[in-house]
Formats: structure tokens, C-alpha cells, sequence
């Protein structure tokens, strides 16, 4: 057994919780996962682990060894990575977690223009609409909008986006166009179940908030499917602005009510703030916060 091997299975382990979590991350069995184990203790001559049948814990000698070997791994990672690098860019897999459909339509172009530069790194991007344990999936970086929860996650604000009310003109000929805010309550709304909150539309004019509570047909938790519906005139959907731009461009969905500004929602960029960045996890957040700030104009 290579020692390297053995730290990174013992830190996957303690990070995930099992031998089964380690192997998938680092694309192992479980039973290779537990051998390496077995073995790093058996070379140290001590065990770092407690096993029980729902979870691994720490032992004294483990909890020393995990307070090291992470960063000691990363740092090996960095040292022989930037050896390689000199000539051939980045290496590895960077593993990254988006919304789903703002990793469809804004992150992958991103991505792909990043490792065009980079044909030896390994891109593994998951998107999912929850927010995922960074540790205890191996995430490097998680792209969230909106408001962050409490954490220890350390933060970067990537850009900003604002959710936008749209209708189809087909909708608007049918039921009239609304001419007050209020008028949003006699309307057939889409509501995206996304949206934290009761439901209502925090909309505001001249620089006031207003909560609207808007009814309609459709519940959905995809604000693609949202916009779709949008289209098909059925009938008007708070979308953010990524999302609509080119409808509204097209003439496929109109503004309802220009006068109104939807919220926005800050766009951010974490990652876990106990661990040292790898070099391809560096580069990727300075490359995608350029990349964002310029295409959302924030400063």
C-alpha cells in the first residue's frame, strides 16, 4: 500500500462518514477503501478509527492525524501538481456543485471555457437545487444564489441576478395587462416553490417592498419549467433575469409591470474554509468570478 494512498482514504472516510462514501470519492470499492485502512493502521501501529455500524469515529491518535494529514495531503497535491503544471496547466478533478438550471445556462460556459486552457484537469459538475455537504460529498466549490445560511463555509460574491415578472402576450391579450401591483392578485401566477418564504412575490416600487400574494394553477420547483410555462401562456412567472433575457429579446415573454423591480438574489461562490485550496481550485474561482462580475456588472 502507498502511504498516499492509505491518508487520502483515511481523510475521505472521516470526511464522508464511511468507507462506502470514501471509495466513491475517490473511485475505489469499498472493500479496497477498508484494506487501505487496515493497512495505514497497521503501518502506524495504531488505530484511528472506531467503527460501529452506523458510523466511523476518531480515536486520540486519529483525531492528531486528521488534524494534519488534510492539509499535509493538500499540500503534496500542490507541490507535485505545480510540477506538472509548469508545462501542462492544471491537472486533477476540480468537483463542482450549481443549481440546476443556472449550471445548465450560465456555469457550464464557464467550465468548458476554463478547462479549454487546462486538458488535463477532470471537471466533475453536479447540479442539484439542494445544498450540498461540501464534505461529505468532496465538493471544491458550490455556486448558491441567494441568501447563505449560517455556516463555516468561507464566501465569494460572483455576481448578482434579479428575478423578473413575465408573461407571454398571448396570456396578457386574454387577461388583460395589469396596471397596478395589486392587480397581480387577480392573475394567474406560476409559483416557483424554490422561493423561500409564504409564497407571496416580494416586488418593490419607488424603493418600497411589497409582498403580493399571487394564486394560480401551477406549482413548480424549476424556474426553467417556470418560464416555460410562462411561454405557453399559461400564465406569469417571477423568473430571474438569466433566465428570460432572451425571450424578452425575442418578444416571447413581456415585463409585466416595467415600473416594479423584483428582488435580487446575490450569487456566490463557496467552499470549505478548513482546507487549503489546491491551485486548480484558486484558479477556477478567480477565473469564474471575472467571468460572472463582467456578464452581471457587478463591481
Amino acid at each position: 500500500m502507498d502511504l498516499v494512498d492509505g491518508m487520502r482514504v483515511f481523510v475521505a472516510s472521516v470526511e464522508t462518514g464511511s468507507f462506502s462514501g470514501a471509495a466513491a470519492r475517490l473511485g475505489m470499492s469499498p472493500k479496497l477503501a477498508s484494506k487501505y485502512m487496515a493497512e495505514l493502521e497497521a503501518r502506524l501501529g495504531t488505530q484511528l478509527l472506531q467503527r460501529t455500524t452506523r458510523r466511523l469515529g476518531l480515536t486520540a491518535a486519529g483525531e492528531k492525524l486528521m488534524a494534519q494529514a488534510p492539509d499535509w495531503l493538500d499540500r503534496l497535491e500542490e507541490m507535485t501538481g505545480g510540477l506538472r503544471e509548469t508545462h501542462r496547466g492544471l491537472s486533477g478533478t476540480l468537483r463542482l456543485s450549481a443549481p440546476v438550471t443556472f449550471g445548465e445556462l450560465q456555469v457550464l460556459s464557464h467550465v468548458r471555457r476554463f478547462r479549454a486552457s487546462h486538458p488535463d484537469l477532470v471537471i466533475d459538475l453536479r447540479l442539484s437545487d439542494r445544498f450540498v455537504d461540501l464534505a461529505a460529498e468532496g465538493i471544491d466549490v458550490a455556486i448558491r444564489i441567494g441568501r447563505l445560511g449560517d455556516s463555516a463555509l468561507i464566501a465569494r460574491l460572483l455576481g448578482r441576478t434579479s428575478l423578473v415578472p413575465v408573461a407571454a402576450g398571448a396570456y396578457l391579450n386574454r387577461a388583460g395587462r395589469p396596471e397596478h401591483l395589486d392587480d397581480l392578485a387577480r392573475h394567474i401566477c406560476i409559483r416557483d416553490t424554490n422561493m423561500r418564504g409564504d409564497g407571496a412575490w416580494p416586488l418593490t416600487v419607488s424603493g418600497q417592498l411589497h409582498r403580493i400574494a399571487v394564486h394560480g394553477s401551477y406549482l413548480v420547483n424549476s424556474t426553467r419549467m417556470a418560464r416555460d410555462l410562462a411561454i405557453e401562456g399559461e400564465g406569469i412567472a417571477l423568473c430571474p433575469d438569466y433566465m428570460v433575457q432572451a425571450d424578452l429579446d425575442d418578444g416571447r415573454l413581456e415585463q409585466v409591470l416595467p415600473e416594479i423591480s423584483g428582488p435580487q438574489l446575490d450569487i456566490h461562490a463557496v467552499y470549505l474554509g478548513q482546507r487549503r485550496l489546491a491551485r486548480r481550485t484558486r484558479a477556477f474561482l478567480d477565473f469564474v468570478a471575472q467571468g460572472m462580475a463582467m456578464r452581471t456588472g457587478t463591481p
